[in-house]
């Protein structure tokens, strides 16, 4: 009667460490790493848009692809030098 006694005390406890570690996990844990998540993520789409913004500095075309469609990209001010370099004074 003890023994059951006891073995019941052992499973209830366990019960309760694994709930306590659920909530745990679920409270303190999980937004912790999706803070991170996110953030390295916002750091790699920084990066990214900065990366491009530097290549069309360079009156270069930035060629963006997704799937199978592609775009060229070039900074604006480039193509405004290269219509103004282009028309003849008079």
């Amino acid at each position: 009667m003890k023994a059951e006694k006891n073995r019941l005390m052992i499973i209830l406890i366990l019960v309760i460490v694994v709930l306590l570690g659920i909530i745990a996990y679920a409270f303190v844990l999980k937004p912790v790493l999706n803070g991170y998540t996110i953030k390295s993520q916002n750091e790699g789409v920084q990066y990214t848009i900065f990366t491009i913004m530097q290549q069309a500095s360079k009156c270069q075309q930035v060629p963006l692809t997704f799937q199978n469609q592609t775009m060229n990209l070039i900074w604006v001010d480039c193509l405004q030098q290269q219509t103004q370099q282009t028309i003849p004074t008079q």
